[in-house]
């Protein structure tokens, strides 16, 4: 009796140079990123004044806390294969609202659901172009990027709106802190929303779903995966998360302003990035994501208490993008070339 050929191909040399980049320099990666924070909070402790203290920390993480909830959902997208580049528009759009109903005499405790429903039909605009008309996500959000701010500058032109409910206000400042921490409110928020989200991306069956989404969108779809549905609502939650956070930056600067979060998209962008998550999809960890957030952070304010320019910190954070992107390619290329000159070399003689 005989039996059937094997027909399952041998993986090539290229899939298993990328299989064993996901288990291996990927992982090592986020690592490196977390060593890296730790090292940049050692030399900060050690060499400029006043950067340990419990109040400088609070304002540090504190300034980026609207940078760091908005990674979260981002995260999610860009593992999926997407990104949103309008997110930093939505947060000046949703300030620029906040504003406007307040100085229209709205109760701030109905400003704040209806500017998350503006977030959520920012995100389904997005999201319905991206995946029921068929753009690419870059596209579409470069427009929109440019169609919320200017509905930002529509709603509250040139003016800034100040004089917000001081209960509200002191919430969002870092001089108000958890009690017995340096932690502020929207820190200790973000803390939440990261384990929520770390369970959801690595701990559930829509989570994986992101990863064969980003790595194999067709594969994905075959299998029963509902590819447009779960990348609709990925662009709704980056679209309500920055709209929340345009509602927490009008707080903590008490001004409310179109242009608000002005350039928050590199931020964010940089900080996924940089903590390994694979602009093409399917690879990272939330872990890197976080890391790459409170890096971006904290370099920013080390290098504030040492008097350097804006400009300088804007030119650094450039370089981390391009770092972020450019490293583990490289890295990718190294291996996959000895891998072929190990394919390649002769047989060692008996």
């Amino acid at each position: 009796m005989t039996t059937a050929p094997d027909t399952k191909a041998a993986p090539s040399p290229r899939a298993a140079t990328k299989s064993s980049l996901v288990r291996g320099p990927a992982l090592r990666w986020d690592t490196a990123v977390g060593v890296l924070l730790v090292a940049v909070l050692v030399v900060g402790l050690g060499t400029t004044e006043g950067f340990g203290s419990a109040e400088n920390l609070a304002f540090a993480f504190n300034d980026i806390a609207e940078v760091a909830i908005i990674a979260l959902p981002m995260t999610l997208l860009v593992v999926a294969g997407q990104v949103d580049l309008s997110v930093a528009s939505m947060l000046g759009l949703g300030s620029a609202l906040t504003g406007a109903l307040w100085e229209a005499g709205w109760a701030f405790e109905t400003i704040v659901p209806v500017v998350l429903l503006g977030g959520v039909a920012g995100g389904l605009l997005n999201g319905w172009l991206v995946t029921r008309v068929g753009l690419p996500s870059l596209a579409v959000t470069i427009g929109t990027l440019a169609l919320y701010r200017g509905l930002a500058s529509v709603v509250l032109g040139s003016d800034a709106v100040t004089d917000f409910p001081q209960v509200y206000a002191d919430w969002a400042v870092d001089t108000t802190t958890v009690p017995g921490t340096f932690l502020t409110y929207p820190v200790l928020l973000f803390i939440v929303l990261a384990a929520v989200t770390a369970v959801v991306l690595h701990a559930t069956g829509p989570g994986r779903s992101l990863f064969a989404i980003g790595s194999q969108e067709e594969a994905a779809y075959f299998a029963g995966i509902r590819v447009k549905r779960i990348k609709l609502l990925l662009f709704v939650a980056t679209g309500l998360f920055s709209a929340f956070a345009g509602v927490l930056f009008t707080l903590r600067y008490g001004s409310a302003r179109a242009d608000n979060g002005l350039g928050f998209e590199m931020l964010v962008i940089a900080s996924v990035l940089l903590g390994g998550i694979d602009f093409d999809g399917g690879k990272g960890t939330l872990f890197g994501a976080v890391a790459g957030v409170l890096l971006i952070g904290v370099l920013k304010n080390l290098l504030t208490l040492n008097d350097i320019a804006n400009e300088v910190q804007v030119i650094v954070t450039g370089l981390l993008l391009v770092a972020s992107v450019l490293t583990p390619r490289v890295i990718a290329a190294v291996v996959e070339r000895r891998h072929r000159r190990a394919a390649n070399a002769p047989a060692p003689q008996p």
